[in-house]
């Protein structure tokens, strides 16, 4: 990666993908519209890696990471809400099925491809145990207190919060979050940092704080035109999911994918050279987000426009949870990962697709 020059590609695809998005506002083309949307995001989305990575390099770890999990998670939430607030009855269990998307996206999807990727290439990996151990106890606390607890509490019936535990429920979430933004960033920053040697090519010098700025900008522009297509689509997409005839719930999913596609290739890189550390930073870092700030912003919305808020898992979703935090806690516990690892946790994501289907 030059540090200074700017590929042609890197501004392009996210010029043409707000050309789309503006193109798509007034209803012209069609399905055309529509299928050069979904190539222009894909494209659009290398873009958003290529500028995470150059902020990256600049800051260093472990702001670089935090940079683009907490851009992706702002977007996400500003694309949840901006559904829920579009039509706030049908879509009262969206939160939940984004989050919860996300949790095992992030922590079986994206966490085992890194393993297994890693782990073939560099047959074992190394990274700061007490750093992936201080962010798998904030993500269980927060998984529990804002996905199952509304299953168990008195005052509400089914999936619900209570006004008063929904706002404690957010607070919560507020407070563990930004602990560990605390604890990673200035307390003990030490945790999150990289033991092991990188390759030869991340060893180029940093790129200048203008060019730092300018794909800072960069990146949030493309960021938000990602979402913007994403959003376009996702008509098309429901449409589709509709005519196969599986749950509204995939939904969520698909939503929770295109929005993470960026940290996926970012993480996958990482640990192709040899970084776990940096992977795991984007992976913890992205979930702990993508519950702590949604939580909290879907909450809000859902009082001031006065319409419920689903939470609650169902039972098949509690068991998927409990199995993918019972399983990080081991194959993370070591501070060191094989091929295994990875397998287990992309055997566990196949089976939250499969029953995300055929329930």
């Amino acid at each position: 990666m030059a540090a200074e020059h700017l590929p042609w590609w890197a501004w392009t695809w996210p010029a043409l993908a707000w050309a789309i998005l503006l193109v798509s506002l007034f209803g012209v083309g069609g399905g055309l519209v529509a299928a050069a949307a979904g190539v222009v995001l894909i494209a659009t989305v290398f873009s958003a890696v290529y500028h995470a990575e150059v902020v990256a390099h600049r800051t260093g770890e472990p702001f670089g990471t935090l940079v683009l999990a907490v851009a992706v998670t702002i977007i996400e939430v500003a694309l949840i809400v901006s559904v829920m607030l579009a039509a706030p009855a049908e879509k009262a269990g969206l939160a939940r099925d984004t989050v919860f998307a996300a949790i095992m996206i992030v922590m079986n999807g994206i966490v085992g491809l890194c393993l297994l990727w890693g782990g073939a290439r560099h047959h074992e990996q190394g990274f700061q145990i007490h750093g992936a151990s201080a962010a798998l106890a904030i993500l269980a606390a927060l998984a529990t207190l804002t996905l199952v607890l509304p299953n168990v509490v008195a005052s509400a019936e089914g999936p619900l919060f209570a006004t008063s535990q929904l706002i404690f429920a957010a607070v919560a979430s507020l407070v563990l979050y930004g602990s560990f933004i605390f604890v990673q960033t200035v307390r003990h920053r030490d945790y999150f940092l990289p033991f092991e040697s990188y390759e030869e090519h991340d060893h180029l010098p940093p790129p200048s704080n203008r060019a730092a700025a300018i794909s800072a900008g960069l990146l949030l522009v493309a960021l938000v035109a990602v979402v913007g297509l994403a959003k376009a689509l996702t008509p098309a997409v429901e449409a589709g999911i509709d005519w196969i005839g599986v749950p509204k719930a995939v939904v969520g999913i698909v939503i929770a994918g295109v929005v993470l596609l960026p940290e996926c290739l970012a993480a996958l890189k990482a640990a192709r050279a040899n970084q776990l550390q940096t992977s795991l930073n984007l992976a913890l870092g992205s979930v702990l987000a993508a519950i702590g700030l949604t939580i909290p912003t879907v909450a809000f919305v859902s009082i001031v426009i006065g319409q419920p808020l689903e939470l609650g898992l169902d039972d098949k979703s509690r068991v998927l949870l409990v199995l993918t935090l019972f399983t990080s806690v081991i194959t993370l516990g070591t501070g060191r990962t094989t091929v295994l690892q990875g397998i287990i946790h992309l055997v566990i994501f196949a089976a939250f697709l499969f029953f995300a289907i055929v329930p």
